[in-house]
């Protein structure tokens, strides 16, 4: 199969001062969720996975670095799935969830430095 993955989509809700981010693309479902806080030098985070799914190996990454640039505890809940997969696309998959992530910390970073609640866009 050849897909292009334009349906894959970052959303995010904000809970006070910390963060929920949720992405999503082909059959949406929960795969992974990982909470990442502020803490000396970067981040910390935890993750839960539900078996048999790999999106835990992107969610704590993304976790961290959204808490680590952001300075606030996010929680990122990931649900990707497409059939038939190859390494090609699985690689083009985790390129477009970083490109999303690189997209939002820049337009929350934006809000932020204008006064807004980087959350409220």
């Amino acid at each position: 199969m050849n897909h292009k993955f334009a349906d894959i989509r970052l959303e995010s809700v904000p809970m006070g001062r910390d963060l929920l981010i949720m992405i999503t693309g082909g059959e949406a479902h929960i795969g992974a969720a990982s909470t990442a806080y502020p803490a000396a030098g970067g981040a910390e985070v935890q993750t839960s996975a539900v078996p048999g799914h790999k999106e835990h190996v992107l969610t704590e990454s993304l976790a961290k670095r959204a808490a680590a640039e952001l300075s606030r505890t996010v929680t990122l809940v990931m649900g990707i799935h497409y059939d038939g997969l190859t390494r090609e696309e699985i690689g083009r998959i985790t390129q477009r969830t970083e490109e999303l992530m690189d997209e939002f910390i820049s337009s929350a970073r934006h809000l932020k430095e204008g006064g807004i609640n980087p959350c409220q866009h």
